[in-house]
């Protein structure tokens, strides 16, 4: 799938939208057709958010503090990951800001069309995926914020036309180190520790009569809660009531 491909260069200013993806095949053959994903691409920053099937109940979920290790070990197999998409002649790259599992290499590939399908093939990892936009659902307004907290979290926000993701990493003390999440979190020595390590929020909602409000997050006690988002003054941006300074803004994104 690495070989030389003779593809029309896309422009990554072109790819602004909420894209789905139907097929992942790994480099040993095997196919992905299950995990839902989400990958919104604003001017620039995006967010992906990625949940595999077999999702258990978590009803019981309130709050962190509620997480069972069964529950974590599961929601750690979650993955997600923001930043900002870069182009190299026919290559892109998603550089990766803040990230659900442990930083791993670099994530670039090409893109072009196949049959209607925008197809993304590895850089440095012999693998292909397909990808969907539904072009019915608007993309405008187009706005996308890179932000980061007090406490040195980094954060992104990106809305497009009425759907939106954010992304919320962990505070710097709390960096998960090793191969996978799911084996950092297996080697915690208390339930507490185990939970702090899945403090990383990825969510996806839409947005009807100036309510955000998420459908889908890493963090299950957060999918139906209302994302409040307000400019407090130049410069930072507050979700939920927390001050986020905005260290890049593309687009405006409206205050209520």
């Amino acid at each position: 799938m690495n070989g030389a491909l003779s593809v029309e260069i896309i422009n990554i200013s072109t790819l602004g939208g909420i894209w789905t993806r139907s097929l992942k095949v790994q480099p040993d053959g095997s196919r992905d057709e299950t995990t839902a994903v989400a990958w919104a691409q604003g001017p620039s920053l995006y967010i992906d958010l990625r949940q595999p099937a077999g999702r258990p109940d978590f009803s019981h979920v309130t709050a962190l503090a509620d997480l069972t290790a069964s529950d974590c070990g599961w929601l750690a197999t979650q993955q997600g990951f923001a930043g900002v998409l870069r182009q190299e002649d026919e290559f892109v790259e998603w550089v990766r800001l803040l990230d659900f599992q442990p930083p791993a290499g670099p994530d670039a590939g090409r893109l072009f069309w196949e049959n209607g399908i925008l197809v993304e093939t590895g850089r440095y990892k012999d693998y292909r995926e397909h990808w969907h936009r539904d072009e019915a659902l608007p993309r405008l307004p187009c706005a996308a914020a890179q932000l980061c907290d007090s406490e040195g979290r980094m954060g992104m926000l990106i809305r497009l036309g009425d759907d939106f993701l954010m992304a919320r990493g962990r505070r710097p003390a709390q960096a998960v180190k090793g191969a996978n999440l799911a084996e950092a979190v297996a080697a915690t020595a208390t339930l507490a520790e185990a939970q702090a390590l899945l403090d990383c929020e990825i969510s996806q909602g839409r947005i009807a009569d100036d309510v955000w409000r998420i459908t889908r997050s890493t963090l299950p006690f957060r999918e139906k809660a209302v994302l409040t988002v307000k400019f407090a003054e130049e410069g930072v941006l507050h979700l939920d009531g927390a001050g986020w300074e905005i260290l890049a803004l593309e687009g405006d994104i409206p205050s209520h």
